[in-house]
C-alpha cells in the first residue's frame, strides 16, 4: 500500500493522465466515427508512457527492450488507426462532396442572388483597391454579405463556401492576381464564432530584424556560452569566472549545454524554411542555474495556417528534447563506479522522467547514498529541463504555440492564465520558478498573430504529438515524493 505522502503525486499524475484523454474525447466525440479513430489514435500514442510510469508507480520494472517494444507497438496500432483514419475520411469527403454539389445545381437555377448592400463608411481602403477586393468574393468561395472598415483594412462577413484551407488559397490567388503584394487576405472566426475574411495592407506585416536587434542577439549568444560555462564549472564544484584557468575543464560540458540549445533552433529553422516562413536570430537568455532558459525567437512573417505554427512551435522541443534524451541515456549506460560525477541519491527524485529511467537503467545503484554517473547524464537533465520549460502552455513560449495552433486563442490564452498562476505558487519555494514567471510575463506572455488561415485546425497526428510532448513536459518538471521515490528504490 502507499502511504499518504505518496498518494498526492500519484493522485496529479493520473488526474493529468485523465484530464488530457478526457479533453481528447469531449473534443473527438461530435465528430463521430472519424473523432473518435483520432482520439484513439492519440490515446495509442500515450499508451507506452502511462503504462510505463503506471507499472513504475506500482514497482515493476521495465528495461530498455521493454520500453522499445511498446513503443514499437504502439507506432504500428497508430499506423493501423491512421489508415481505419483515412479510409473513413475518404468516405466522408464523398459525402461532402456530393452535398455540395447539390448544392450549387441548385444556387444555378435559382434566381440571381442580388448584391448586398454595404455599410456607408469611411474606408482606409481606396475606393478602387475595395472594388478589386470585393469582386474577388462569389457564391462558390465566400458570398460576402457585409464590409466593414478595421484598422487599415476591412472586415467582410459572409457565407464561406467550402473547406477552408481551399478557399483561402483561391482568394489569396485571386487578391494577388489583382492587387499584386498590397494586401493580405486572413480567414478567421469572428467573435460569434463564423468565418470572417479580413484584407489589411502588406505594410503592416511583421518587421525584419534590425541591425542593432542582431548585435544584441549576437551579445545575448556569447553571454549564453559564457553562463553555459559557468554552470559547467558549478557543477565540477568551481568558479569559472574566478578560476578563468580551469576553461578547460569546464568546456566539454558548457559546450554540451550550449549544443543543445542550437539544436533546439534548427529544429525551428528547418520547418520554418519548409513553410517559407522567416524566423529572426535566436536571443537566447542567459541563466547560470541552469547554463540557459532557451531562446525567442521571432516569426518575421506571416503564417500560412496553424498546422505551420504547430510544426515550426514544436520542431525545436523535439530536436532539443530527442538530443537531450538521448544524452541522458548514453550517459546512464556509461555510469560505473568511478564516474566523473558523484551526485546523491535524492538527486534523482527531482524528476519522474529522468528518476524512472535511471532506475531503469542503474538499477540497485540508486539506493546508494552516492551515484556515480557519467557526465552527459548532467548534460542530458539540464537539457530537458530547458525544454520542458520552453513547453510550458505560456504566451509565446513553444508550448504556448502549440497549445494556440490546435485548441485556438482563446483556450491558449486561458492555458497562459493558468500556467502564469501556477507559476507564481511554485515561485513561492523556487526561485528558478519566479524567474521564469518574469520572463513569461515581460517577454512571452503576448499570444502569435492570426496565420492567414486561422480557421483549418492541424490534422489529428498533430494533435496526439502535442499533448504527447506536453506530457512529456510534466513529466519531466514534476518531482517524486521522497515516499514514493523510497518506495521505487530511489534512494534509500
Amino acid at each position: 500500500m502507499f502511504t499518504s505522502s505518496e498518494t498526492p503525486i500519484l493522485g496529479i499524475i493520473l488526474l493529468v493522465a485523465c484530464a488530457i484523454l478526457g479533453w481528447g474525447f469531449y473534443r473527438a466525440r461530435p465528430f463521430g466515427k472519424l473523432g473518435i479513430l483520432a482520439w484513439l489514435q492519440s490515446v495509442v500514442l500515450m499508451a507506452p508512457w502511462l503504462l510505463f510510469f503506471g507499472l513504475f508507480a506500482a514497482g515493476i520494472y521495465i528495461n530498455i527492450v521493454g520500453i522499445l517494444f511498446l513503443v514499437v507497438g504502439s507506432a504500428g496500432l497508430y499506423i493501423y488507426l491512421g489508415r481505419q483514419l483515412r479510409a473513413a475520411g475518404q468516405d466522408a469527403i464523398l459525402k461532402q462532396r456530393a452535398t455540395q454539389r447539390l448544392a450549387e445545381e441548385s444556387a444555378q437555377t435559382s434566381e440571381t442572388v442580388p448584391q448586398p448592400a454595404v455599410v456607408v463608411e469611411i474606408m482606409p481602403i481606396p475606393e478602387a483597391d475595395l472594388s478589386a477586393i470585393k469582386s474577388i468574393f462569389g457564391i462558390d468561395t465566400f458570398f460576402a454579405t457585409e464590409t466593414i472598415a478595421y484598422q487599415d483594412g476591412a472586415i467582410f462577413k459572409g457565407n464561406l463556401r467550402g473547406e477552408p484551407q481551399e478557399i483561402h488559397h483561391r482568394l489569396t490567388a485571386s487578391l494577388k492576381q489583382k492587387l499584386g503584394d498590397q494586401y493580405r487576405l486572413f480567414l478567421v472566426e469572428n467573435t460569434d464564432g463564423k468565418p470572417v475574411v479580413i484584407v489589411l495592407p502588406s505594410s503592416n506585416d511583421p518587421r525584419p530584424t534590425t541591425l542593432p536587434q542582431k548585435a544584441f542577439a549576437g551579445i545575448l549568444g556569447l553571454a549564453t556560452i559564457a553562463t553555459s560555462l559557468e554552470t559547467a564549472g558549478l557543477l565540477l564544484n568551481f568558479d569559472l569566472l574566478g578560476t578563468p584557468a580551469r576553461l578547460p575543464e569546464a568546456l566539454p560540458i558548457g559546450l554540451g549545454i550550449f549544443a543543445i540549445l542550437i539544436a533546439h533552433e534548427i529544429g525551428h529553422w528547418l520547418l520554418a524554411r519548409r513553410y517559407q516562413v522567416r524566423l529572426s536570430w535566436p536571443f537566447f537568455l542567459p541563466a547560470v542555474q541552469i547554463g540557459s532558459f532557451g531562446a525567442i525567437t521571432r516569426f518575421e512573417s506571416l503564417l500560412p495556417n496553424r498546422t505551420a505554427l504547430f510544426d515550426i512551435a514544436v520542431a525545436g522541443p523535439v530536436a532539443g528534447g530527442a538530443v537531450s534524451l538521448l544524452m541522458l541515456i548514453a550517459g546512464l549506460l556509461l555510469s560505473h563506479q568511478g564516474s566523473l560525477f558523484q551526485l546523491p541519491n535524492q538527486f534523482f527524485q527531482g524528476s519522474i522522467l529522468v528518476g524512472s529511467l535511471a532506475r531503469v537503467v542503474l538499477g540497485s545503484a540508486l539506493q546508494s547514498p552516492v551515484v556515480n554517473v557519467h557526465p552527459l547524464v548532467v548534460i542530458g537533465w539540464l537539457g530537458l529541463v530547458i525544454t520542458a520549460l520552453n513547453l510550458m502552455p505560456a504566451g509565446q513560449l513553444d508550448g504556448g504555440r502549440i497549445v494556440q495552433a490546435i485548441y485556438g486563442r482563446k483556450t491558449a490564452s486561458r492555458a497562459t492564465i493558468a500556467t502564469l498562476i501556477l507559476l507564481a505558487l511554485v515561485a513561492l519555494g523556487n526561485t528558478l520558478a519566479m524567474y521564469w514567471a518574469i520572463v513569461i510575463v515581460f517577454l512571452q506572455r503576448d499570444l502569435e498573430r492570426p496565420s492567414l488561415n486561422e480557421i483549418s485546425e492541424p490534422d489529428d497526428a498533430r494533435a496526439a504529438l502535442g499533448l504527447l510532448v506536453l506530457f512529456l513536459m510534466i513529466t519531466t518538471l514534476l518531482p517524486l515524493t521522497p515516499g514514493l521515490a523510497g518506495r521505487l528504490g530511489i534512494g534509500g
